[in-house]
């Protein structure tokens, strides 16, 4: 594979001269495939996220996202994607409520959640993007290599699965059994059930792709992009083997029912027009921020159907980018989206690949380019984040997703994007 990885940075070098970004994308680039795989004796790949020794499954995706433009022309990175989504589906098949795996059955852990978590759980934070991202996935490897290998009985059924999920977390109130408690930290409100929300039509989210828990519970971005799955789903089980009628059925009706609820609950209006908001329970609430992570309302074009130039996404785009989110901060050195998952007033590489990645000029992409090639911190890794005034002063050593997004905003600005259909 490392003739293939190589491929790419060639093409990368015939079309950026800067010597720094190139040395940073060669780095983050190979480090992204070299030290997170592992195969598995049932033909799956385990991939994990850096320094914890856990595989997410949105993270895993990520990860991948820089090779998908060529999977078409190298067979060894397709079949590293396959395997990676085979191990994915094995994984939401033991726990679809879960966000991280290992392959040990009973991981050491730093904590003691409640209810206890299964063999093979790292955590079980329910996080509505952790069953989006592997159909996506799917979906991308199917259009890219046209192999249906994948859509076999057990596609069939964690589909299914999903769909169940989120018809039932359409009601938590009363139809969800789930709950989290992390005792003394991180933890949802009213014994683990999280605030109160009603019927909306969209379904529920315990956590924020951040892994930290949602205020109000029906996350807009993650119902945005659970949507544009669910059309996806629709895409694919027209072409398996057996037809699908009821679970095709479950499926449209799923998705009116949250594209409504987006529509009633979640869309704001404002002085120049439309915008999302980035949470809301149906019961009058609605939070007005962005967080660094994916899906974020920031990287709307990047998981969904919605283009850079809409008219909601552009006003959601200068709010989310502006001291009307909380989160949004500016240092000498840098600015940018962060998270209350990191220190106060520290941005996120991830989220300024975004705002690259989404940008609109080649200009607006190099300039994000240099903003991350400049803020390593001396370390040659991009890091989960950093101190926009001191980036010496950042968190998580090694972060292979937020090394991917650099990878993917480098190749996005050299004309290999990732498609989002």
């Amino acid at each position: 594979m490392e003739k293939e990885l190589q491929q790419i940075v060639q093409k990368v070098k015939e079309k950026i001269a800067d010597p720094e970004v190139l040395k940073l994308f060669e780095t983050a680039f190979l480090d992204t495939f070299n030290r997170t795989v592992s195969q598995q004796e049932d033909g799956s790949v385990y991939m994990v996220t850096g320094d914890i020794p856990a595989m997410w499954l949105r993270d895993s995706s990520c990860q991948l996202r820089p090779i998908l433009p060529f999977l078409k022309e190298s067979p060894k990175l397709a079949h590293l994607v396959k395997g990676i989504i085979r191990r994915q589906l094995a994984f939401m098949a033991i726990d679809p409520y879960a966000n991280a795996y290992t392959m040990a059955a009973q991981p050491e852990r730093w904590d003691e959640d409640l209810p206890p978590q299964g063999p093979h759980v790292w955590e079980q934070k329910y996080e509505i993007d952790s069953l989006c991202f592997p159909f996506q996935l799917i979906y991308q490897y199917w259009q890219t290599t046209a192999d249906t290998s994948l859509f076999d009985a057990s596609f069939v059924a964690s589909v299914e699965q999903v769909v169940d999920l989120w018809i039932r977390e359409q009601d938590h109130e009363t139809n969800s059994a789930y709950t989290f408690v992390r005792p003394a930290s991180d933890y949802l409100s009213r014994e683990g059930k999280g605030s109160l929300t009603t019927y909306t039509g969209m379904t529920w989210s315990g956590f924020r792709p951040s892994d930290d828990p949602c205020q109000y519970h029906y996350l807009v971005p993650s119902n945005l992009f659970a949507s544009h799955i669910l059309a996806r789903m629709l895409e694919m089980l027209a072409i398996c083997p057996l037809k699908q009628v009821a679970l095709e059925e479950k499926i449209k009706e799923l998705k009116g029912a949250i594209d409504q609820g987006v529509d009633r609950y979640a869309k704001l209006a404002g002085p120049k027009g439309n915008y999302y908001a980035y949470e809301v329970d149906g019961l009058g609430n609605q939070l007005v921020m962005d967080d660094s992570n994916m899906p974020s309302l920031l990287s709307l074009p990047m998981l969904t159907a919605i283009p850079t130039d809409d008219p909601c996404y552009l006003a959601t785009r200068q709010i989310v980018l502006s001291n009307e989110n909380p989160y949004y901060y500016q240092g000498t050195e840098a600015a940018g989206i962060g998270s209350p998952h990191t220190p106060a007033g520290y941005v996120w590489p991830i989220a300024i690949a975004v705002e690259g990645i989404t940008a609109q000029t080649s200009a607006e992409k190099w300039t994000k380019i240099q903003l991350l090639t400049q803020t390593t911190g001396g370390t040659g890794q991009v890091h989960e984040s950093f101190d926009p005034n001191q980036p010496t002063r950042y968190t998580r050593e090694w972060f292979s997703w937020a090394n991917a997004m650099f990878c993917e905003l480098v190749l996005d600005y050299c004309g290999y994007q990732v498609k989002v259909k």
